[in-house]
């Protein structure tokens, strides 16, 4: 009994000393500052970003995920938008505005049987559906009821994208599930590489996996507020993604985990979460054992310092394991207090949550009255430093039974 003691205060005091705040303030300042210009997929910065990230994982002598060459892991993204548009619906022509197109084809030209046919009844959420089609294979043609036009107009308008090489979607919106259609339309297609960013530690269990992700993406540049044009995401999620660097360099000074590591920075979450989805096909889901995704921790939870939030929380036992491993510590881990904004399904755990996985996303944002969420003011400054090494520090020693396989978190129901 006194020797495992010894054993758990010894662990407690390497990660104690290891996880250093200065650390962690340098290379959070360094991604959110000025010159990444917000970090918006596509761009210079986020490649700068990039970079960065990558450098750290080199630093410590992390491996490439397997299969990669680097620590890039690089899928191309398709934006496609329509330039003109001739379509008919059981004979009758809709207007152009009812019309959006997520592909690759710069021409478009279907009839009836060409494309696999969705329908998409009023009262059914247009968003997920359609989202939930961007990362299949094929062609396909979406009918959706007219009550979903301004959600449409709000795809439009955020400039939805899709996965290369997989086919086309069209959207139309009609008054009832057609018979026939005729589909004309030219697109302006532009091709991207986005990329995120993976190293790993292999384990003594090469086929169970334990991720810590975050996302590096964030909103770019806009117009001017009291002078300032960037958007710099400290926290959202720079904070995350130092997390996760943070951790992957502690990791990568222990001995040899029993299951395999891996530490993902994923790039367009704010852009529809196509880097957690992307990534998430590479695995077989039930191989990966917990995910431990990091969001926005760089200011105090409702609740006040050394306390965070886990989203989920009642969707498998993996907060609860979390929680055991800390008892003794000044640290708590609470369920989401935000249950009513959906935020399970609202990060880069989700794709791998409906899978199966027990993904969940901690956090410390305040939801309801986030000052900086998404404004040009959300800098280095306004970060609690102390606070966020702290709970860097919970989560290396939380997920201390996970990671030595001890512990297994019961699954997440998956989703139809």
């Amino acid at each position: 009994m006194y020797r495992l003691l010894l054993v758990a205060l010894l662990m407690s005091a390497s990660a104690q000393a290891q996880i250093k705040k200065e650390a962690v303030a340098s290379f959070l300042q360094a991604i959110s500052a000025d010159s990444i210009m917000g970090r918006l997929p596509g761009t210079a910065g986020i490649d700068k970003a990039a970079s960065l990230i990558a450098a750290e994982f080199k630093g410590a002598g992390l491996p490439f995920m397997t299969g990669l060459k680097s620590y890039y892991q690089e899928f191309p993204m398709v934006k496609s938008e329509v330039r003109e548009a001739t379509v008919t619906v059981d004979g009758e022509k809709v207007e152009v505005t009812d019309v959006m197109v997520l592909g690759e084809d710069d021409q478009i030209n279907w009839k009836a049987g060409d494309a696999e046919k969705i329908w998409i009844e009023k009262g059914t959420n247009l968003g997920q559906k359609v989202f939930g089609m961007t990362g299949e294979k094929g062609n396909k043609i979406v009918f959706a009821d007219t009550s979903n036009r301004r959600a449409l107009r709000r795809f439009k308008s955020f400039g939805m994208q899709r996965f290369g090489s997989l086919g086309n979607i069209v959207v139309v919106l009609t008054t009832k599930d057609p018979s026939a259609y005729d589909v004309k339309v030219s697109n302006n297609v532009t091709r991207t590489m986005f990329r995120n960013v993976v190293a790993m530690i292999p384990g003594k269990r090469s086929n169970e996996y334990v991720i810590f992700s975050g996302h590096y993406d964030h909103l770019g540049t806009g117009k001017a507020v009291s002078g300032d044009t960037i958007f710099n995401g400290a926290n959202d999620d720079a904070s995350g993604t130092t997390a996760v660097v943070t951790l992957a360099k502690y990791y990568a000074k222990q001995p040899k985990p029993e299951r395999t590591l891996l530490f993902v920075a994923f790039t367009a979450e704010e852009t529809g979460g196509y880097g957690a989805t992307y990534f998430s096909q590479q695995l077989p889901p039930e191989q990966v054992i917990a995910m431990f995704n990091i969001e926005m921790i760089g200011t105090d939870s409702k609740w006040g310092k050394n306390t965070a939030y886990i989203t989920g929380y009642d969707k498998s036992d993996m907060g609860a394991l979390l929680q055991e491993n800390l008892k003794g510590t000044k640290f708590m881990f609470h369920p989401d207090p935000y249950p009513d904004q959906n935020l399970f399904y609202r990060s880069d755990n989700a794709t791998l949550a409906r899978l199966g996985v027990p993904a969940h996303t901690i956090s410390t944002s305040k939801m309801d009255s986030e000052k900086y969420y998404h404004t040009v003011d959300d800098e280095f400054e306004t970060l609690d430093m102390d606070n966020m090494t702290e709970i860097i520090k919970a989560i290396a020693e939380s997920s201390k039974g996970i990671i030595s396989g001890k512990q297994t978190p019961s699954r997440v129901k998956p989703l139809d």
